[in-house]
């Protein structure tokens, strides 16, 4: 399927890799967890990203993450990114020429984040990565973890070599989550995908276009009409439903950043708590993960908070 700019948009689910007690890939639990998100009407999947843990895992992991992946989502109709970054060049230029093998419909990558990449590197880096692909559909993953953040100039720059970067994931303190850099963003033809919370209805006005989402299988009945009701730049909508996601962002944050649960901790703690996903709640170490009891102390504070949430969870568990 050819994704085009305006395919590329509305909340795509980013999924955590599905491991066994034995620390290996569980396969069939995270078919199983895509398809399901496929299913729920979400406009696209991904991995690869810092959820997906692509920092935690070797080059035949990947493989193995990436097929599923794809395999999955195209079995359901449903287009499939796949998050290539590494910690330098030819690391990512394998994943990303993989992606391509395997019919990927995107390919999302960050700047290499060990050390920082000069800015005269950084234009060869994305053309580098983006040849390897086959010139897919391209997503630049901004987030300050790599140490830089481009500016509005170096946005333009990679746009115009190379056409097909279609979206950039715009993560706090970049240039994509400040009103006038997302308007600049959106101006030169880039889709920008922001933070889940306020950032919606915030940025809705000025060109944001959707969200790499976790809380689409967290609370999908909340987030997945957030996608019309900013498609239809319907903002009371979009506002109603955005200070929702802020307040369970702050209970979650709240609650379990103080534990040291990162990204994909966190987004497999909300996606088992919510019904949808089936994977374990481990992941790869030295970074912690949560617990059944946090998954109980989540569901109660939908049953106090969210009441229609908590009351759609036994539906979403019973969901092959």
């Amino acid at each position: 399927m050819k994704l085009t700019k305006e395919k590329f948009r509305g909340s795509w689910a980013g999924l955590p890799v599905a491991w066994t007690p034995r620390n290996e890939f569980d396969e069939p639990v995270y078919r199983g967890d895509v398809s399901r998100c496929c299913r729920l009407g979400v406009p696209g999947v991904y991995t690869g990203g810092t959820t997906g843990e692509f920092y935690a895992m070797e080059f035949d992991e990947f493989q193995r993450v990436a097929k599923a992946t794809v395999e999955e989502a195209h079995r359901q109709g449903t287009p499939a990114m796949i998050g290539v970054s590494s910690t330098y060049t030819l690391g990512a230029v394998r994943r990303a020429a993989y992606a391509a093998e395997i019919g990927a419909d995107a390919i999302q990558v960050a700047l290499p984040f060990w050390m920082e990449v000069p800015d005269s590197e950084v234009l060869g880096f994305f053309r580098e990565v983006s040849a390897a692909a086959d010139h897919r559909p391209l997503s630049v993953y901004e987030t300050r973890r790599t140490k830089k953040a481009l500016s509005i100039e170096q946005h333009r720059a990679i746009k115009s070599e190379l056409p097909n970067y279609l979206m950039v994931k715009s993560n706090e303190g970049t240039v994509g989550t400040t009103e006038e850099g997302c308007a600049a963003l959106a101006k030169m033809g880039v889709n920008v995908f922001g933070d889940e919370g306020s950032l919606w209805r915030k940025l809705g006005p000025h060109g944001l276009t959707g969200c790499c989402s976790s809380f689409v299988y967290y609370v999908p009945d909340i987030v997945l009409p957030l996608d019309k009701h900013l498609a239809a730049r319907d903002w009371n909508q979009l506002a109603a439903g955005a200070e929702k996601l802020q307040r369970l962002l702050d209970f979650v944050l709240k609650r379990f950043a103080p534990r040291g649960y990162l990204d994909s901790a966190i987004d497999r703690l909300g996606g088992v708590s919510g019904g949808v996903l089936r994977t374990s709640l481990y992941c790869r170490g030295p970074y912690p993960h949560a617990t059944e009891e946090d998954v109980k102390a989540l569901r109660e504070w939908y049953r106090e908070n969210l009441p229609e949430v908590f009351a759609g969870i036994k539906a979403r568990q019973a969901l092959p």
